[in-house]
């Protein structure tokens, strides 16, 4: 694993919104689903399957961390966290995006907004 969050960007839109999903808190794998959906007014509908295969590599590459489960929670569920690595991760490809849409500002292909 490199320390280098730069070395793991450009993220997929899939992965940029898990990591959006679990900036605030830790949330299991259907939460997440939720809040992912929730947050992009249903534009992005993640799938089991995807979700978890894109977990299964964050947590590989020390992204995200399996975090401890809340008392009421049930025990079935696993719950998952960023870790600090992975804030850094998330910021770095929050920049990048930021950067973009101010090229896109310049080019005048959005209008000029607050930055």
């Amino acid at each position: 694993m490199s320390d280098d969050p730069l070395r793991h960007l450009p993220l997929t839109h899939v992965v940029y919104h898990v990591l959006l999903a679990l900036s605030a808190r830790p949330r299991h794998g259907y939460g997440i689903i939720k809040h992912v959906e929730e947050s992009t007014s249903g534009r992005l509908e993640l799938e089991a399957g995807t979700l978890y295969a894109a977990i299964r590599r964050l947590r590989e590459d020390g992204i995200l961390e399996e975090a401890e489960r809340p008392a009421e929670a049930d025990a079935r569920r696993r719950y998952y966290a960023l870790t600090p690595f992975g804030r850094r991760v998330l910021r770095a490809e929050s920049e990048r995006l930021s950067e973009l849409v101010d090229l896109a500002r310049r080019a005048r292909v959005l209008p000029a907004g607050d930055s």
